[in-house]
């Protein structure tokens, strides 16, 4: 899994390419988010528009990023979410609990509102 950064206006925006399948990889994302966090940027729109397959180790992942973010008075929002992964958030039920976007934009407009 790979991990591209860009902010936007005090939103970090992190797009995530290959497989979130548990391991160094996806335990990357999250260490990824807590130097956001000790950098003072609370706000973050993943990107999962190039992520192929989760499993629950991503799954997992996502959440403690969620619950790190929150922790912190942040949030976390997903955009570009691919039908194999919003199947995956329907069964969990996580679909309730992840603010999804269809587009980074609209992800990135909802810190607006």
């Amino acid at each position: 899994m790979k991990i591209k950064e860009k902010i936007e206006n005090h939103v970090a925006v992190l797009a995530l390419s290959g497989k979130m399948m548990g391991g160094p990889e996806t335990t990357a994302l999250q260490d990824h988010v807590r130097g956001l966090i000790n950098d003072g940027i609370l706000n973050v729109v993943i990107d999962l528009g190039e992520v192929k397959w989760m499993n629950s180790s991503g799954m997992g992942v996502l959440m403690a990023c969620m619950t790190s973010l929150s922790n912190a008075n942040g949030k976390l929002v997903l955009a570009r979410v691919t039908e194999k992964v919003e199947s995956l958030l329907m069964i969990t039920q996580l679909i309730k609990v992840f603010s999804t976007f269809e587009t980074v934009d609209r992800a990135l407009s909802s810190f607006s509102a």
